[in-house]
């Protein structure tokens, strides 16, 4: 498998990668995006919102009082219609950003969806040929079910958790019963037939890259991430979150590196809001591409510049709190962080060891319009994961350190229930053991997350 920037982190222990598929002989593919100039000729009604928004996603709007806005409208289903008989594949759209993602073998005919009177503009966002991935059939060749047990309640997670002060909120109670958190990543390889994942409660999958294809077939570094939040083996392992609820999403293509992977980010995002995720943990992230003359720059990380970053700022706003990777840069010539992670009103998430003791590789901020990134830090050396062969290892990456923050954040969250996500961002800021000098490796530090709650409610 190729292992690109996007996929923050990097199994240890002998963890063995599934080989891809050979690129197959087939003409180059065309993506687009199709930027609309409004939302006009669509059934869809504000005062319908039940129509494109589930239950608990209105509730969830409800209890903050957030309004239905012309972000929540769908895309008009007219236009998607007229622009795929044009001959464009709509792979998928964005109604917070109005766009929508297409494909063909024609370049020329993408091109000319611009001079549709409904159509601002349109973007290559990606040119290759296509892959094709192994047999899912192959997928439980690799399972050797592992419960090896540790004299600690926690396991092998003990020191990822304690570090936030996270079983003292545990204790309390609050271990994300009732929350719901979608994970975005690149697949979830044997996440549904490992032991030690078997009593986490997923609520559903959806593949966004290959939509006919399992979120389980292929990627073990989802399945890593699940562990870290919903494991619930005591033990063995036990996560941040071991009794919330998880959507699996996939918007990583991880046979390339294309700004495509931005529409199917956005997609996937907008998805997770629709079916009602309070929290949405992201360990991925975009700055090098395939094709170098589409690398993010420095000065367009301010938050708005790239279609993901304004997905990842407006979703505070919906309700939702997004945790994202600061990215596994710092110690390459890039160096800062990606794309995601330099959103506003979200959490980007840097690497440590201990406390007082920085992973060389994460990621560097500031943003380049001078915030504070990453905001904060959690274990990111050594973290205990689940394999795709069912057995625990220790992983390096920021790709880690995120969805240890996520679960711990999705539990505060549970114990201050009047907080919005913009007020939790800041109670962790505050919690931060630097938060009276944050620098740009860790931000704002290591949250007390105990602390917190109890500043919150004294």
């Amino acid at each position: 498998m190729k292992l690109k920037h996007t996929v923050f982190g990097v199994i240890l222990s002998s963890l063995m990668l599934l080989p891809t598929g050979e690129a197959q002989a087939q003409n180059s593919v065309y993506k687009y995006r199709v930027y609309f100039k409004d939302k006009k000729e669509s059934p869809y009604s504000k005062r319908k919102p039940e129509a494109f928004l589930s239950k608990k996603s209105l509730l969830r709007r409800a209890k903050w009082g957030i309004k239905i806005d012309d972000y929540d409208m769908p895309v008009s289903p007219s236009y998607v219609k007229r622009i795929a008989a044009e001959g464009a594949e709509v792979l998928c759209l964005s109604k917070w950003n109005n766009t929508a993602l297409v494909q063909s073998t024609d370049s020329a005919k993408l091109e000319g969806l611009a001079s549709l009177p409904f159509v601002s503009k349109v973007k290559k966002v990606f040119n290759s040929k296509p892959f094709e991935p192994e047999p899912e059939d192959l997928r439980f060749d690799e399972l050797n079910d592992s419960t090896i047990l540790s004299s600690e309640y926690y396991g092998y997670a003990s020191e990822q958790i304690s570090m936030l002060n996270g079983m003292k909120l545990h204790n309390l109670g609050f271990r994300g019963k009732g929350m719901t958190i979608a994970i975005i990543d690149g697949g979830f390889h044997n996440a549904d037939a490992v032991k030690l994942l078997d009593n986490v409660k997923i609520l559903g999958t959806h593949n966004f890259v290959r939509p006919s294809r399992s979120v389980y077939a292929e990627n073990q570094h989802g399945t890593n991430v699940l562990s870290c939040m919903g494991a619930n083996k005591p033990g063995s392992i036990v996560g941040t979150a071991p009794d919330a609820e998880y959507w699996l999403l996939v918007s990583e293509d991880t046979y390339t590196e294309t700004p495509a992977e931005q529409d199917t980010w956005a997609a996937a995002l907008e998805y997770a809001d629709s079916v009602g995720a309070d929290v949405v943990n992201s360990s991925l992230g975009y700055a090098l591409y395939d094709d170098t003359t589409m690398n993010v720059k420095y000065n367009e990380l301010d938050g708005k510049t790239h279609l993901i970053s304004r997905s990842a700022s407006l979703a505070a706003s919906r309700g939702i709190l997004v945790v994202n990777s600061a990215g596994n840069s710092g110690s390459d010539e890039w160096g800062k962080i990606g794309v995601p992670a330099d959103g506003r009103d979200m959490l980007s998430v840097g690497a440590v060891f201990t406390a007082d003791w920085a992973a060389p590789f994460t990621s560097r901020g500031f943003s380049a319009d001078g915030r504070v990134k990453p905001d904060v830090s959690a274990r990111g050396i050594y973290a205990a994961v689940v394999r795709s062969n069912g057995r625990i290892g220790y992983a390096n990456g920021t790709s880690f350190s995120s969805p240890i923050t996520a679960g711990m954040a999705a539990c505060l969250m549970q114990s201050l229930p009047k907080l919005k996500p913009t007020e939790i961002i800041e109670l962790l800021h505050q919690s931060g053991d630097r938060s009276e000098h944050p620098d740009n490796m860790c931000g704002y530090g290591v949250p007390d997350y105990y602390k917190a709650y109890k500043k919150a409610r004294p």
